[in-house]
């Protein structure tokens, strides 16, 4: 139990781990920009192993390298003291590294530089320690030299002959030969242990040799060393004769006592291993008796862990890969034979090297940042953790108030620039130890962009598209994008920005073309970068090829029009069966097909066309037929293309099983296309008859194949063919087929156990499927106890998928189990799952709530916690209600909506930080403790004030050209003031492309909004800033840039009917429109001239009608009709037209003047679609009406 001291240390730390979770470390990019500036401690990156065997014929290598910058230096220590490497004309180290080196070239001997050796690599910024480690040199020892006396043996009697290799380093492989140097055969009876030893379980007469020899090869110097032979005399009571021997009987006929087992390894009832976890764990048994014994393997209180077991040696020895805790136990083998069985019990230790959990990892923090170091490890026993600064106990360093260590956390608060150091980790426990470098780095960088500037970024219309835009620094910049420099940031709707910089539109339109700006900014400076984005139209192909055949010597065609992004260079590719097509002179392409002349045979195949643009491309394929001449083969009367096959036939069942079938077919008629595939489908009668299932796919080559099936179905089976055109129709139904029953295999899934009320449990699950069931009557055993308590499991049998426990305490846990059965018995058992009851509602609430440390926008809370036992369900939140009740600037209105936030601690003093808030405003809140479903009463309401902070950007900025030598600036004030404003801040500069004239600044009073800017010529644009102020200073930015002159069609806001130029231009014209018709009067009133031939050559009208005499009328219907704008005769009537071809016609008295021309009106009536919006017939012009009254 803790004391009051304890209860103080654990409340500090964790509220010390909770403030860290403010700050995240920064992750520095491997730019190699950042990298060449960036000043870090020393890392280690390449090492040799903690238990470092050499080769002694050749030259010791220990390798030892880092990085950092500047560049690390490098120093040993051998047996844990200085290693002066410049002493020893042996030792030698390589350049920019620490790696060492020693030769033995000009004499001297390895076994003398055998130690610990550990590399300490440095800068100006720390110090980093690579391993331990531990040097030995190979050793190859030779067998001492022994006289072996003849082993003498009662046949049947077991036997040991005994190894004892040499102690080599690392140990050798040892094996058993004769002097043939072939292997001893082994067998059940006859095998070599772990040790070495050559175990005979009961010997034979055919076992008596003179050259028993063991043999042990060492692994480094590829030496094999022999022991020196065993000679075997086995006595037997009759003669032995080597032909009477027989594996039935191996002692051909005599008689040899039988023996009951004993174990010659290990000996006695019981022994102990230990092993370590994530080794190899070797348990062996060997046992003595006549007949030979058989050994089997048991685990007392569960099973065998059957993943990581092999049994080896004649099942002799089992052994368990990859140990781990799970694995302890007491492990039983037991040996027998018909005469009796002995056991032997082995009890498993397993121990455990320190492990990670949680290793350190290296932290970059900016100036006044917080972070952590934590290191914990595993092991057993538990490790020790002791941590370093710079190769030194971090007890023993220098005091320094940023850091504190709270056993194996170190906690960071305010670090400082010069506070940069390599931080050493040590767990280890009598098993081994774990080394780990973690460096802190203090860095403070302005905002730098890392992609590529000014990037174009083509992508198709209506795809997800990203904008990267990489960038770095140090504290870490914010990031926001901007679309033509204007504003207030993207983000949400269709744009999506992520922590990378990365901006995401989800669906790019055309109307989302244009340069996008992301800017980095921290209080170290700011960085910017853009990048064009243009979207195109999906390249496609909108006539694809058809599969089509065509007859030998005949012209194959196959389409391929395109339509693609004018903008977009396309190439158009063909291939034939996924190859390149060589077009010669015989194949032609054009823009939009493929022309196969005089096709034959080795033209057949698929012909596929690829388009390709820079960002997308398309292709459709189409297969080719060659068929014979029709002349050659009467059959074939037209190109037929591929069709899909004919359904199979003749299913047939063979072979039948408890779970299998095999199912035999004969394939239908491929049409012209090769069968790639059979589906075979399956319909049962008993769960939903009628309903055809997909069983299995097979290739199109097979026709008899093996079903695997489920218990108690009764199936029948179809198979469907199916080719490059399509599936066939399916084949006839085969013979019904019913499988036994059998218990259920599955197990019900979804297992899971909660309360829908304060006192019960509902323990629900999904029921198996209908071909998991196996047979009739499906129950569900449902096992459940009280977790932790040792009771007694509770069970009950149902048919449902529900079964709810009452009358539990509230919000308790549950160990939960389930097993399906039906008539034919039980499946397996589900894994143990925990449940629990159901929650009440939290009796008691926060006390205290207060706040401290309130700025514009965040808040730090406290509260004094609840009783955990008081929430009654699983601790969920403490979840923070506020709102903004008012803002402190007069007259605006402010959302009271309410909005949460919730806090995840259970220290003894919780506090959290309230974000997000709008300044100069007036908030309210209140905290309750929640757990899944309900909340507690409310705590005391608190209210507090955010101070005042910069404005938002102002609600909109508009540019209007109201003359060519002026620009009128207009805006409004911000939706968020965010405090009392006190006035607007206009910067603006020329911009001519890349040049950008000098900065000048405009300040305005609060009530101003607007501004009238004289240009020094027209030509002159100008690129704004305009932000407002408040006390604490300048506001969001509101860019915009003035438009170019050449590109205005009009002048804003300026009425352009009463200006005096144009007043004068639409007076000149009116007078020129009236010169003309006068000019037009006067030469008509002297009569036009039209040339007789020019007229009769003019073609005849569809609509001229024939007279009753043959001959056409020319008159037009509008000859009949009152010329528009003449007047009328006395009489009433219009006066008709005096010209028409009649008169002139063949021997017409036509009227002609003087000069030969007709006199009248001449009119022609053309079509429509020519003399619409272009009537040009002299009775309709002004002119025309005045000379008809003449």
């Amino acid at each position: 139990m803790f004391g009051q001291g304890g209860h103080a240390a654990l409340a500090l730390m964790s509220l010390l781990l909770l403030l860290w979770h403010d700050a995240a470390p920064i992750e520095v990019p491997q730019d190699p920009k950042i990298l060449q500036d960036l000043k870090q401690p020393p890392t280690i990156v390449k090492q040799s192993v903690k238990d470092y065997i050499v080769d002694p014929r050749d030259n010791i290598i220990i390798e030892c390298e880092a990085k950092g910058n500047p560049v690390p230096t490098f120093s040993w220590r051998r047996n844990g003291k200085f290693f002066n490497i410049g002493k020893d004309p042996r030792v030698t180290m390589r350049k920019r590294s620490g790696t060492l080196e020693i030769g033995f070239r000009s004499g001297g001997r390895p076994e003398d530089y055998e130690g610990e050796y550990q590399c300490f690599a440095s800068n100006d910024f720390g110090v980093a320690l690579s391993n331990k480690i531990l040097l030995r040199v190979s050793k190859a020892p030779l067998w001492p030299k022994e006289v072996l006396e003849p082993v003498v043996v009662t046949e049947g009697s077991p036997l040991v002959l005994l190894c004892n290799p040499p102690p080599g380093l690392p140990p050798p492989f040892t094996f058993w030969m004769n002097s043939a140097m072939t292997p001893i055969p082994q067998d059940k009876r006859v095998s070599m242990g772990l040790n070495g030893d050559l175990y005979f379980s009961n010997v034979l007469a055919k076992d008596a040799h003179t050259d028993y020899s063991c043999n042990a090869r060492f692994l480094f110097t590829h030496t094999i060393q022999q022991k020196n032979p065993f000679t075997l005399k086995v006595l037997t009571k009759e003669p032995y004769n080597d032909t009477s021997y027989n594996t039935t009987d191996p002692y051909g006929g005599r008689k040899v006592a039988e023996s009951t087992p004993t174990f010659l390894s290990p000996p006695g009832t019981e022994s102990s291993k230990m092993v370590l976890r994530d080794e190899q764990l070797l348990l062996e048994c060997i046992a003595a008796g006549l007949p030979t014994p058989t050994i089997k393997w048991f685990k007392k209180g569960g099973d065998l862990p059957g993943r990581k077991v092999k049994f080896e040696n004649y099942n002799k020895t089992l052994k368990i890969i990859n140990v781990s805790e799970e694995d302890a136990g007491e492990y039983v083998c037991m040996a027998n034979n018909h005469l009796g069985s002995i056991r032997h019990s082995i009890f498993v230790q397993v121990k455990a090297a320190p492990y990670w959990l949680d290793k350190p990892t290296n932290l970059v923090l900016a100036p006044d940042e917080n972070g952590r170091l934590v290191c914990r490890a595993n092991g057993n026993p538990k490790p020790n953790i002791q941590w370093l600064i710079n190769g030194q106990p971090v007890d023993s360093a220098p005091p320094s108030l940023s850091r504190q260590v709270l056993g194996d956390t170190i906690i960071f608060r305010s670090v400082q620039m010069g506070s940069s150091a390599v931080y050493q980790c040590n767990a280890s426990n009598e098993h081994g130890y774990l080394l780990a470098n973690a460096f802190v780095s203090v860095l403070d960088m302005p905002p730098r962009m890392l992609g590529l500037k000014n990037q174009l970024i083509k992508v198709i219309e209506n795809n997800r598209t990203f904008l990267d835009c990489p960038f770095f620094g140090s504290p870490l910049p914010e990031l926001r994008w901007f679309k033509n420099g204007q504003g207030s940031g993207l983000d949400g709707g269709q744009y999506r920005v992520y922590i990378n910089g990365t901006l995401e539109i989800k669906r790019a339109r055309s109307e989302d073309e244009g340069t996008y700006t992301c800017v980095a900014n921290s209080i170290l400076g700011t960085a910017e970068n853009q990048v064009l984005l243009e979207v195109k139209e999906r390249t496609r192909i909108v006539r694809v090829p058809e599969h089509q055949s065509a007859i030998r010597g005949s012209t194959a065609r196959f389409d391929c029009v395109v339509k693609s992004d004018p903008s977009l260079p396309i190439t158009v590719a063909w291939t034939k069966d996924d190859k390149p097509l060589y077009l010669g002179w015989r194949l032609k392409k054009d823009e939009e097909s493929l022309n196969i002349p005089n096709v034959n045979e080795g033209d057949e195949g698929t012909y596929t066309c690829t388009v390709k643009s820079e960002i997308d491309q398309d292709s459709a394929s189409a297969r080719l037929t060659v068929l014979e001449e029709a002349s050659l083969n009467p059959s074939v009367s037209s190109a037929l293309p591929p069709d899909r096959p004919d359904p199979p036939m003749d299913l047939d069942l063979s072979d039948p099983a408890a779970r299998s079938v095999r199912l035999t077919w004969i394939p239908g008629n491929d049409h012209r296309s090769p069968i790639t595939q059979f589906l075979v489908q399956f319909e049962e009668d008993r769960w939903e008859p009628g309903r055809w299932q997909n069983l299995s796919t097979y290739p199109g080559d097979l026709n008899s194949v093996i079903l695997q099936l489920a218990p108690y179905v009764n199936y029948q089976f179809r198979v469907i063919a199916i080719n490059s055109v399509g599936q066939s129709q399916p084949s006839r139904p085969s013979p019904r087929y019913k499988t036994s029953g059998a218990a259920p295999d599955a197990i019900p899934r979804g297992l899971r156990g909660w309360g829908s009320k304060k006192d019960n449990m509902e323990i629900t699950w999904e029921p198996l499927l209908d071909l998991e069931r196996n047979g009739p009557n499906l129950h569900y055993n449902v096992f459940w106890r009280r977790k932790d308590l040792g009771h007694e499991w509770n069970n009950v049998t149902t048919m449902g998928s529900k079964h709810v426990v009452q009358n539990t305490e509230t919000y308790v846990p549950y160990e939960i189990k389930i097993q399906a059965r039906n008539e034919f018995g039980q499946g397996p058992e589900s894994n143990v799952v925990t449940g629990y009851s159901g929650e009440d509602k939290p009796t008691d609430a926060p006390t205290d709530l207060r706040v401290s440390k309130v700025n514009s926008t965040k808040s730090n809370i406290h509260w004094k916690p609840v009783d955990l036992n008081s929430i009654q369900g699983e601790f969920k939140e403490y979840r923070l209600y506020y709102w903004r009740e008012a803002s402190l600037v007069p007259g605006l209105m402010v959302n009271k909506e309410k909005k949460t936030k919730g806090f995840y601690s259970t220290v003894a003093e919780p506090s959290g930080i309230l974000s997000d808030l709008v300044p100069y405003s007036k908030y309210k809140m209140f905290m309750v403790v929640a757990n899944n479903r309900f909340e507690s009463p409310p705590s005391n309401t608190v209210e507090f004030t955010t101070k005042e902070g910069v404005p938002d950007a102002p609600r909109f900025f508009r540019i209007n050209r109201r003359s060519f030598d002026t620009i009128h600036l207009e805006w409004d004030k911000p939706l968020e003031p965010n405090g009392i404003l006190i006035g607007y801040q206009l910067k603006y500069q020329t911009v001519n492309g890349s040049r950008i004239g000098r900065l000048q600044l405009e300040q305005f009073l609060p009530n101003v909004t607007d501004f009238t800017l004289r240009l020094p010529d027209r030509s002159t644009r100008y690129k704004f800033h305009l932000s407002a102020l408040t006390q604490v200073g300048a506001g969001e930015v509101y860019a915009e840039e003035s438009p170019h002159f050449t590109n205005e069609a009009y002048i804003d806001q300026v009425d352009i009917a009463t200006q005096g130029w144009f007043i004068g231009l639409m007076c000149a014209i009116a007078l020129i429109i009236l010169i003309l018709l006068i000019v037009c009067f006067i030469k008509r009133s002297r009569g036009g001239k039209y040339p007789v031939r020019d007229k009769k050559d003019l073609p005849l009208d569809p609509v001229d009608q024939k007279d009753q005499d043959g001959s056409f009328d020319y008159h037009s219907d509008e000859d009949n009709k009152p010329l528009q704008g003449s007047q009328t005769s006395l009489d009433g009537n219009v006066k008709e037209s005096d010209d028409s071809l009649v008169d002139y016609g063949e021997g017409g008295d036509g009227q002609f003047n003087e000069d030969g021309s007709f006199i009248g009106q001449y009119t022609v009536k053309k079509d429509k679609d020519e003399t619409e919006g272009n009537e040009s017939s002299e009775a309709t012009s002004p002119v025309n009406a005045i000379y008809s009254l003449a």
